[in-house]
């Protein structure tokens, strides 16, 4: 078991060493100049400094140095949770983050509250209740949250619930009421994708042997799918969950330039925009730690769910 554990921390380590590194490569490589954001911010022309001014600039940036010089001198000050100065704006990436973070994190706890509460609920509704029309609906719906992209969702949620019905507010991060259309609109998608995994599985796991006995013993429909067929169901379930949810952070960039929402997912558009290299650089590396830390946590669920998992010898080439 504690190997299990080390491995899967090891592996958590080395994709973020592996996402901060592309990121730096990708960026650094694309056309642009630091040197003259960073002077545009503070409402400086480039144009009008003379070379030797701009090597200073440069040099207070940093960018002076050889690359590799550069990089392991981020990647060192990133391990200390120092992501340098914004180019564009001019302050401390940590404090930019930490003014946007709290309410993109708020945001995406309600939307995978409320994407498995949805998911968990039409997989087993579909397959509790007997073949028919309404079981049918059911495992059909969600196709068409998975279809339907989640920008369209939330033009359309506002249209219908700010314009129309003017219960929520179609933009703005003020009061419970401006999280429900986004959230929704983050949500959807994600059910969508649960309550297909989910049904399937529960389809595959109720045609098993034990299923069989269980029902021959007398046990109710709820009991045999609660109590038996749940568990089993939910690991190709769990798997899908770990990505999703990673994914509902990351989906955060749409939904938030939709509803203007001040989050990170809209810092990160902003950013890409303005060539905010070290902004840029700090998103992506929070990003990657939201899949790795959510994924890191599905992997240690595993074995409690299933113990052959963490006790299956690793297999090697003879």
């Amino acid at each position: 078991m504690s190997k299990y554990v080390l491995r899967r921390i090891g592996q958590a380590v080395l994709v973020l060493w592996a996402a901060y590194t592309v990121t730096f490569a990708i960026l650094y490589l694309l056309p642009g100049d630091p040197v003259a954001l960073m002077l545009s911010a503070n409402n400086i022309e480039v144009d009008s400094l003379t070379a030797q001014e701009r090597e200073v600039a440069a040099a207070r940036l940093g960018l002076d140095r050889p690359l590799w010089e550069q990089y392991f001198g981020m990647l060192g000050a990133a391990l200390r949770g120092d992501f340098g100065t914004s180019f564009a704006k001019g302050i401390p990436v940590t404090e930019l983050l930490a003014q946007r973070l709290p309410s993109t994190l708020a945001l995406s706890v309600v939307a995978v509250v409320l994407a498995l509460v949805f998911g968990v609920a039409i997989a087993l509704i579909a397959t509790w209740l007997p073949r028919g029309r309404v079981s049918n609906l059911l495992r059909r719906v969600p196709a068409v949250g998975v279809s339907v992209p989640n920008f369209w969702i939330g033009l359309l949620l506002i249209q219908v619930f700010a314009f129309t019905l003017g219960w929520f507010p179609a933009m703005g991060s003020e009061g419970w009421q401006s999280y429900v259309l986004p959230a929704v609109t983050m949500a959807i998608p994600t059910a969508a994708v649960l309550a297909q995994v989910l049904t399937r599985s529960f389809d595959d796991t109720l045609g098993e042997a034990y299923i069989t006995t269980a029902r021959a013993k007398g046990l109710s429909r709820f009991d045999v799918q609660l109590r038996h067929a749940f568990r089993n169901a939910a690991l190709p379930t769990l798997t899908i969950l770990g990505l999703l949810v990673g994914a509902t952070v990351t989906g955060s960039i749409v939904v938030e330039t939709v509803f203007s929402r001040n989050g990170v997912g809209r810092l990160a558009q902003e950013s890409v925009l303005q060539q905010d290299f070290p902004v840029v650089q700090a998103i992506v590396v929070l990003a990657a730690a939201a899949f790795v830390i959510v994924n890191l946590v599905v992997d240690l669920l595993y074995p409690l769910l299933d113990p052959r998992i963490a006790r299956t010898p690793k297999v090697t080439r003879a």
